[in-house]
């Protein structure tokens, strides 16, 4: 394995491992539905929805195959975690040293090397070709 593979790897079970408050979310834990209702003033039934995306997004990161749909949960991942962000500077909910605008930055920036890392078998490939074209 080659150096790229490893980093892959390692930033990608790390975002995986991010993601896995979802489960919480889809238990609906007391203290973490607390937070998203009491902190964040969301809606209690945005938790679950929530937990889903971010479970679904860590299994679709994780298994082989399925290049558009890892596309779709790097996306929502990225949203999931910048969102978070936002949402907590909106609130003044940084918790101790910015923990919760910190660390969900960190994990954003994770997935997107992970992404960036993909090995050619879970990428698309090349979205427009320059084959064909007349000068």
């Amino acid at each position: 394995m080659n150096a790229k593979t490893i980093a892959y790897w390692i930033t990608t079970i790390l975002v995986a491992f991010s993601m896995s408050g979802g489960a919480a979310q889809l238990a609906r834990v007391p203290g973490v539905v607390d937070g998203f209702v009491r902190i964040l003033h969301y809606p209690p039934y945005f938790v679950s929805i929530l937990g889903f995306w971010k479970v679904a997004g860590a299994i679709t990161i994780l298994i082989p195959r399925f290049p558009r749909l890892k596309e779709w949960a790097y996306a929502g991942i990225f949203f999931d975690l910048t969102g978070a962000v936002a949402s907590n500077i909106a609130v003044g909910g940084y918790g101790p040293y910015g923990f919760h605008v910190i660390a969900p930055l960190f994990a954003a920036g994770l997935a997107v090397a992970s992404w960036a890392l993909r090995p050619p078998s879970r990428t698309l490939g090349v979205l427009i070709s320059n084959k064909g074209e007349t000068k």
